[in-house]
C-alpha cells in the first residue's frame, strides 16, 4: 500500500508536456529513414506524399487520443483507454507488448543510435570493436555508451518528474529549433546543387528498387502498395508522441493540457518532417548511385549507411558536416529517450494496480515516481541492447503498434456508446470524420503488410498473442494468493 504522501504529483505543465510529445517524437530516423522510403518510391513527389500521410494519420490520432486523455486523466493513458473500452485482456496486451518490444525495443534502438554517432566522434567506438564475446553474444564498445545513457536516463527520472522534465525541455527545445535552423539554412542559404531541377523531372516517377538493384516502374494500385510499405519507416519516426498519455497523473489541468499538447505536440513534428525533406530535395537528387563516390553522386536513395541527414549537411557545411550532424543526433536521441524512458514506468505502474505486472512496479519511491518500474524497463532495455535483436523487434511489431492504435480509436465509438454520461471536457475535432478516417487508413495500410510484408506483420502479431497465455497464468496466480491469504 502507498503512503498518502506517496502519490504521482501533478508537476507538467502545457510547455512540459508539449515537450514530451515533440521529444519524444524526435530521434534519428527522420535523418535516416526517407533513404529506404525513396527505394521504395523513387519519386520526390511520392515521398512527401509518404511523409504527408503519415503527418495526416498522426494528427488524427492525437486529436481523437484527446478526448480519451480528457475523459480518464490517469497514469497508463492508452493502457486504461483500452481497459475502459474493451476489457483487461485487451489492455493487458499492449501492456506487454509495450514492456516486451515496443518501448523498451524503442529504447535499446534509440540508445544504439546515440552511440553509433558518438562513434563519428570518438571511432574507438565501434561495432567491429569487440571487447567480450559470452557464447553468440559480442559486446562491442558500442553497447558502452548506450548502456550508459538508458542507466544514466533511469537514474535521472528515478530523482522525481520535476528532474525528468528539466532534461527533456532543455534536449527537446534545443533539438526542435536546431532542426528549424537547418531548414531555414537548406531552404533559404544554400547554394543551387541542380538537384532540385533533377527531381522536378522525375517528380511523380514512381520506381522501386528491386534486389537485384534493378528500378522497376510503378504505376497504379502498385503506387499504393509501395506507399504503404514505404510508410514504416515515416510511421515509426512519427511514434511515440501517445507517450504523453501514460504520465496523465502527472499533468496540471489534464483535461485541457494533454489534448492541447497532442496537437501542438503533432502538427509541429509533422511541419518540421516534411520541411526536413523538401530540404533533401533541393541539395540532393533522390535517385543516385550506389557505387557513388560523393553525396551527390550517391542521392537520397543511397546515402550513406541511409544518413541522409548528414548528406544533407555535408551541402551546406562541406568537410564539417559529418561532426555536426553526428552531435546534433547525439542531443537529439539523447532527449529522446528521456521521454520514452520517463513515460513508459508508468503503464506498468497502472498494469501493476491491477495486478497484471510485477507488484514492485506499483510502487512510489520517496520521490513520488515508479522507481521499480524504471529499474525493469532499463534492465529489459540493456539487455535488448546487448541481444542486437532490437531493430529486428521493431520491424516486428509495427503491425502490432497498428492494431493498437486502430484499437483505441474505436475506443472513441465505443465509449460514446458505454459511457454516455461521462464528462467529456474535450470532445474529437472533427468527430466521427476524424477518427473513422483514421481507423480506415490504418487498416488499409496493415492490410498491405500483411499482404505484402508479412516479415512485418506475423511476428508482432505472434508477439502480442503470446500475452494470452501470460494473462491467463497471471490471473490463476492472484486467485490462487488470494485464497491462501483467506485460509491463512
Amino acid at each position: 500500500m502507498q503512503t498518502e504522501e506517496r502519490q504521482l504529483k501533478k508537476s507538467l505543465g502545457l510547455f512540459d508536456s508539449t515537450a514530451i510529445v515533440m521529444g519524444s517524437m524526435i530521434g534519428s530516423g527522420i535523418f535516416i529513414v526517407s533513404a529506404d522510403m525513396s527505394r521504395n518510391l523513387g519519386s520526390p513527389g511520392w515521398l512527401l506524399v509518404a511523409w504527408l500521410l503519415t503527418g495526416v494519420l498522426t494528427i488524427f490520432a492525437a486529436l481523437s487520443y484527446g478526448e480519451l486523455a480528457a475523459m480518464m486523466p490517469k497514469a497508463g493513458g492508452q493502457y486504461v483507454y483500452l481497459r475502459e473500452a474493451y476489457n483487461p485482456l485487451v489492455a493487458f496486451l499492449y501492456g506487454w507488448t509495450l514492456f516486451l518490444v515496443i518501448q523498451t525495443g524503442t529504447i535499446a534502438a534509440v540508445g544504439m543510435a546515440f552511440a553509433k554517432f558518438l562513434g563519428v566522434l570518438v571511432p574507438w567506438f565501434s561495432e567491429t570493436n569487440i571487447i567480450l564475446q559470452i557464447g553468440f553474444m559480442k559486446i562491442n564498445t558500442v553497447h558502452l555508451p548506450a548502456i550508459l545513457s538508458i542507466v544514466l536516463l533511469t537514474y535521472i527520472n528515478t530523482r522525481g518528474i520535476n528532474t525528468g522534465k528539466i532534461i527533456q525541455n532543455f534536449f527537446t527545445y534545443i533539438k526542435f529549433f536546431v532542426l528549424l535552423l537547418f531548414i531555414v539554412v537548406g531552404l533559404l542559404i544554400v547554394k543551387n546543387t541542380g538537384a532540385w531541377e533533377l527531381n522536378t523531372g522525375v517528380f511523380w516517377h514512381a520506381q522501386s528498387i528491386g534486389p537485384n538493384g534493378v528500378a522497376l516502374p510503378i504505376e497504379g494500385f502498385a503506387i499504393i502498395i509501395a506507399l504503404g510499405t514505404a510508410m514504416v519507416g515515416s510511421l515509426f519516426s512519427s511514434d511515440a508522441w501517445n507517450n504523453l498519455t501514460f504520465t496523465a497523473g502527472e499533468v496540471i489541468n489534464p483535461k485541457k493540457n494533454i489534448p492541447l499538447s497532442l496537437f501542438i505536440g503533432t502538427i509541429g513534428v509533422t511541419i518540421i518532417y516534411i520541411l526536413a525533406n523538401i530540404v533533401y530535395i533541393k541539395v540532393l537528387p533522390l535517385r543516385g548511385d550506389p557505387h557513388g563516390l560523393t553525396a551527390l553522386q550517391q542521392g537520397i536513395q543511397f546515402a550513406s549507411n541511409d544518413r541522409v541527414g548528414s548528406a544533407s549537411m555535408s551541402m551546406l557545411l562541406g568537410d564539417n558536416a559529418a561532426i555536426v550532424m553526428a552531435a546534433f543526433i547525439m542531443i537529439s536521441t539523447f532527449g529522446c529517450n528521456n521521454g520514452l524512458i520517463l513515460s513508459g514506468a508508468r503503464v506498468y505502474y497502472a498494469m501493476a494496480a491491477d495486478k497484471l505486472f510485477f507488484t514492485k512496479t506499483g510502487e512510489l519511491n520517496n520521490r513520488n515516481v515508479p522507481a521499480k518500474g524504471l529499474m525493469f524497463q532499463c534492465i529489459w532495455a540493456c539487455l535488448l541492447c546487448l541481444s542486437g535483436t532490437y531493430s529486428n523487434l521493431l520491424d516486428y511489431v509495427i503491425f502490432a503498434v497498428l492494431i493498437f492504435y486502430v484499437l483505441t480509436i474505436a475506443g472513441v465509438f465505443i465509449l460514446r456508446v458505454k459511457k454516455t454520461d461521462a464528462e467529456r471536457p474535450y470532445k474529437t475535432f472533427g468527430y466521427p470524420a476524424v477518427p473513422a478516417l483514421y481507423i480506415i487508413l490504418a487498416s488499409t495500410m496493415m492490410i498491405i503488410l500483411f499482404i505484402y510484408k508479412p516479415n512485418y506483420s506475423w511476428p508482432g502479431l505472434i508477439i502480442v498473442l503470446l500475452g494470452v497465455p501470460v494473462y491467463f497464468i497471471r490471473k490463476w496466480i492472484d486467485k490462487k494468493d488470494k485464497r491462501q491469504m483467506n485460509l491463512s
